[in-house]
């Protein structure tokens, strides 16, 4: 088995164990064990982390993985020395103007939770935290090795998390303990990951930095462009909620996004195998190829992520049952952000297509003007809908950003991921939709929620594999089946 798929075969894995751990902590111990209003905060400060990660890390990121391999030996470590310094110039600029300016910013952003203004600094060092994190990440993909990182951004933040708050019911930590050492823990996962980035190759300060320089650093403004348009588009609306409602409203919009988002799951991990293998396509221009592996992508996914949407959507009633009464109002918005990640997924290795190509540029400008699209839809629709018009914001800005990418794949490259499978499948996942709609059970909500699943998964997989949908789909039930036997 060769290294790449080896590793992406584990990346998979801890993809899968990382939203497993989160959906422990996200749907019970966070909803257990703290009050709405502080769960809320918890949302917002690492929403505003996350939103300020691309800009503290400049695009370092991506520019290590596309230029690292292009670098000759005694320039590595110039080149890496600039890698090191470019996010700690944006930091300590940025560090600068929150010491001049704290006051000003924690008014900002407390103008409808006054507890929010004693965690600027918070969301600073989160925000330097997770920038670093991505770094030294990088660092380690550029030398192969993408497994440790993985488990270190999938699971090692869950998994503390988990002991964090286990901690706290214990009552051996207090609520203010708790969110230092909530900060603590993204700092230690980014010295774990620089000293595993460090062992892989030690950085030696070389200012001899290397000839295309200025290239570089126009590549990284680029990609500071679209890694912030694209975590706007994941993250503003949390960040936004804090400042028109009251923070426990934000604790019930994190829990439902949670639900809708693990329909991307299987996205997220096939990603791991398609990226390198487009990338490999357009350098040769093999466009036959690229074809069938965007119309198998599609439909593979398109089975998967429909699949668990109908899952989620028929057993929410049940699900909402195990929780706090409060959080038992988020139907509309897991069905719309549900629905925006399974037309994420209908266009398969779409996003691979794109930025391994030569028209990243307008892509990323695209990315812009849709995260600004964003910002404005939640700024019209959160006053007046409240955290059902933050989700309808968001699918709108995904829906229209997906329409763009499939228009534009379509008129450069002439290909669409659609064929006459995808029909079959959307007409078979609305009749059973509907079907079993109106299929409600007397048992406790976890035996519900098992037996609908259960027989709704194999009713549905049955009629693929009778009707031939898909060969890999076929294929992996046919080695299940031969197991059984």
């Amino acid at each position: 088995m060769g290294i790449v798929q080896k590793q992406a075969i584990n990346n998979t894995v801890i993809t899968y164990l990382g939203f497993g751990f989160g959906a422990l902590n996200t749907l019970f111990l966070y909803t257990q064990l703290l009050e709405p209003e502080y769960y809320g905060l918890v949302t917002f400060i690492l929403a505003s982390g996350a939103l300020l990660m691309p800009l503290m890390a400049f695009g370092v990121l991506n520019t290590l993985v596309k230029f690292y391999s292009g670098q000759k030996e005694e320039e590595k470590n110039g080149f890496l020395t600039l890698m090191l310094l470019l996010p700690m110039a944006v930091c300590l600029v940025l560090a600068a103007i929150t010491g001049i300016f704290q006051e000003q910013i924690g008014t900002l952003i407390s103008q409808k939770n006054e507890q929010v203004r004693d965690y600027v600094w918070y969301v600073f060092v989160i925000g330097v935290a997770m920038a670093y994190f991505e770094v030294f990440f990088a660092w380690s993909k550029v030398h192969l090795k993408s497994v440790f990182g993985n488990f270190m951004k999938e699971v090692f933040a869950r998994v503390g998390a988990t002991v964090l708050l286990l901690a706290f019911y214990a009552e051996w930590i207090t609520l203010d303990t708790f969110f230092i050492m909530l900060v603590v823990l993204y700092v230690l996962r980014m010295i774990i990951m620089k000293a595993y980035a460090y062992r892989l190759r030690m950085p030696k300060l070389d200012f001899n930095f290397p000839a295309q320089t200025r290239e570089i650093l126009v590549y990284s403004t680029l990609i500071i462009l679209g890694g912030s348009a694209a975590v706007v588009l994941l993250e503003i609306d949390k960040v936004m909620i804090n400042q028109f409602k009251t923070l426990d409203n934000l604790a019930y919009y994190g829990v439902a996004i949670y639900i809708a988002t693990v329909v991307i799951v299987p996205s997220r991990a096939m990603h791991q195998i398609t990226y390198p293998l487009t990338a490999e396509l357009l350098n040769k221009g093999n466009l036959f190829e690229l074809d069938t592996l965007y119309k198998k992508t599609s439909l593979t996914l398109f089975i998967a992520s429909g699949l668990l949407f109908l899952l989620i959507t028929l057993n929410l009633g049940d699900l909402y049952q195990l929780l706090p009464e409060a959080y038992a109002e988020g139907f509309y918005i897991v069905f719309l952000i549900g629905l925006a990640k399974v037309f994420d997924s209908l266009l398969g290795n779409i996003n691979s297509i794109l930025y391994n190509s030569r028209y990243y540029k307008t892509i990323l400008l695209l990315g812009v003007c849709l995260a600004l699209a964003t910002f404005l839809l939640n700024l019209w629709l959160i006053p007046l809908l409240g955290i059902e018009g933050a989700a309808l914001a968001s699918f709108i800005a995904i829906f229209l950003f997906n329409l763009i990418k499939l228009i534009f794949v379509k008129l450069k490259f002439g290909l669409l991921p659609f064929t006459k499978k995808t029909g079959i499948v959307l007409i078979l996942l609305l009749f059973l939709g509907v079907a079993f709609t109106n299929v409600k059970l007397s048992f406790h909500p976890v035996v519900n929620i098992g037996i609908k699943s259960l027989v709704f998964s194999v009713v549905y997989l049955t009629i693929l594999y009778r009707l031939k949908v898909s060969e890999d789909v076929s294929r992996v039930i046919s080695k299940f089946l031969e197991k059984l036997h």
